[in-house]
């Protein structure tokens, strides 16, 4: 029996790079598609590119005859893209790349998979509800968008649905809620956090600037939440699921354990820089795992915050 081919869009990037290695670790012949200019985060997979299972693939989401050609050369069984702009701040700067690359290369892919046996996973955020005033969302909840890059997947999702009805297709996936790991980038709120407070228990640095502390985020584990991927890549039937902690924690929540951590009070190393305050804030949003729950049995607990905090401190503290 053939090994089953999976193409993974987006391979270097946090969430691509975590689910080749899952992938290549059941023994599936895993191709990861990176850009030519991503070349800053390659060190993600570069453990994978030494084994037999794992290829390294060159294309771009703009580029459409990239993807096509990939395609055509890999045939694969299945195709998880991970691939995005997923900033919301960045969305905002650049609009119109960041929808071309989150909402129309996604229909670009559907077109091309119409009619081909291949089943197709799509990352949702769920920054898609944006403004809402439900304590809890799950998959019903309504579609809300207040950034480029939540219109982009919003139109993502809706287009995946759209397609699976009128053209047969088995297009699934998730709506993640936030999700980190030692490979998030430093951009990011929970990574920048722990590199800077890393850098002041070295004596490197004297303080950080953040945002608004009080804001509450869903937090969850980035391995956790790939693996789920595969999950409901395996069900029958194409469907999408909120995957989420369930819980909420405000950002100051976050820094205090992290300076715990290595034993310094917060209060003594955090500025508030005003120009870090999102002009285009979403409620505070909360994930509803029922569904996948008692669809394949997602354990929401599997890793709390305060775990999760551990291994992206130990991760940064073993750094030179």
């Amino acid at each position: 029996m053939n090994k089953k081919k999976i193409l993974i869009l987006g391979a270097t990037g946090q969430d691509g790079s975590l689910i080749c290695k899952f992938l290549v670790k059941k023994n599936y012949d895993v191709y990861g598609l990176a850009r030519k200019s991503s070349t800053g985060n390659r060190k993600n997979i570069l453990d994978l590119t030494k084994l037999p299972n794992f290829k390294i693939c060159h294309g771009d989401l703009l580029d459409l005859i990239s993807i096509e050609r990939i395609i055509r050369e890999v045939k694969p069984d299945e195709i998880y893209n991970f691939a995005d702009q997923d900033h919301v701040t960045w969305s905002f700067n650049i609009p119109s790349y960041s929808f071309k690359v989150t909402a129309l290369a996604v229909i670009e892919i559907l077109e091309a998979l119409k009619g081909k046996k291949i089943k197709y996973f799509q990352p949702i955020s769920s920054n898609i509800f944006g403004l809402n005033d439900e304590k809890k969302q799950n998959e019903n909840s309504r579609l809300n968008p207040n950034s480029i890059y939540a219109l982009g997947k919003a139109t993502a999702y809706q287009a995946c649905q759209m397609y699976n009805r009128i053209f047969k297709m088995h297009n699934c996936g998730a709506i993640f809620y936030n999700h980190e790991s030692p490979r998030r980038a430093r951009e990011y709120v929970t990574q920048k956090i722990v590199y800077n407070v890393c850098q002041i228990y070295k004596k490197k640095k004297k303080n950080i600037l953040l945002g608004d502390l009080s804001a509450k985020i869903d937090w969850g584990y980035a391995k956790d939440y790939v693996e789920a991927s595969w999950k409901i890549m395996q069900l029958k039937k194409p469907d999408f699921f909120v995957i989420a902690s369930g819980t909420n924690y405000t950002v100051e929540y976050f820094v205090k354990k992290c300076f715990s951590y290595v034993g310094l009070d917060y209060k003594k190393y955090v500025k508030i820089d005003p120009k870090l305050i999102r002009k285009a804030k979403t409620s505070t949003l909360r994930g509803n795992t029922s569904k996948a729950e008692n669809h394949f049995k997602f354990n929401r607990k599997k890793t709390n915050l305060d775990q999760l905090i551990k291994i992206m401190m130990d991760s940064e503290l073993d750094k030179n």
